[in-house]
């Protein structure tokens, strides 16, 4: 069995009731929602909430929402992995067992049926246990740069100061947007950010956070801009 499965719980406090807000004209979290049931690879896409509104709106846009997250995975500390194995460990318990799991983020609107059916088909060819989106960085992170003390700037590593662009290695940070693995490897505890996951590189332009108003606005218009 293949599940997705979709954290939202109510408390959002940077961006009020965050999950469901609309994001161009629909709640954002249905966009995770649709792009799920699109790729026709799950047997269950399923919302994992303590909320009754998100669970409305999750279950009108064709996800299930067949329990109420426990008060002490719904606080600010549950951890996403917590929450990922709650899940798991219900299925297995009600639905049957499960073999590859999916956390989609709920505010993760660039995501598309597309990447998660590749990434899950490179999941099962490179044979790791997790595969999750990655993207570059902007800038070469080895000519990072921060104020110390004195209000002065340093670099971090001042040994690559002399060395070319194009021999630095590219780096690359976590895109945010889903994480395939298998069901076991969740419920071990196993670490994604190692050699048990193969990263699914994802384009800079179709990857945001959203965690405050200014990133949800211009969330926005790279949406709008990526549909002219």
């Amino acid at each position: 069995m293949r599940i997705a499965i979709i954290p939202a719980r109510g408390g959002s406090k940077r961006i009020p009731k965050k999950n469901i807000r609309s994001f161009c004209g629909k709640p954002i979290i249905a966009r995770s929602i649709e792009a799920a049931i699109e790729s026709e690879l799950f047997d269950h896409v399923i919302v994992s909430t303590d909320c009754q509104e998100i669970a409305k709106i999750a279950r009108d846009y064709g996800a299930e929402v067949p329990f109420v997250r426990p008060a002490e995975l719904s606080n600010d500390v549950a951890t996403t992995r917590v929450v990922v194995n709650h899940t798991i460990n219900w299925v297995n318990d009600n639905l049957g067992d499960v073999e590859h799991a999916c956390c989609l983020y709920a505010t993760a609107p660039f995501v598309t049926a597309k990447a998660i059916k590749q990434s899950f088909a490179q999941l099962i060819e490179v044979g790791t246990d997790f595969c999750f989106t990655v993207t570059s960085f902007a800038s070469p992170i080895q000519r990072a740069l921060f104020m110390n003390d004195a209000g002065h700037v340093e670099m971090f590593t001042p040994h690559q100061l002399q060395t070319r662009s194009q021999d630095l290695v590219e780096a690359y940070h976590d895109a945010g947007q889903f994480y395939w693995g298998k069901a076991e490897a969740f419920l071990r505890g196993d670490i994604m950010y190692s050699n048990h996951a193969t990263p699914f590189i994802v384009p800079r332009y179709q990857v945001q956070d959203i965690d405050t108003e200014e990133d949800w606005v211009f969330a926005e218009r790279i949406f709008l801009a990526g549909r002219m």
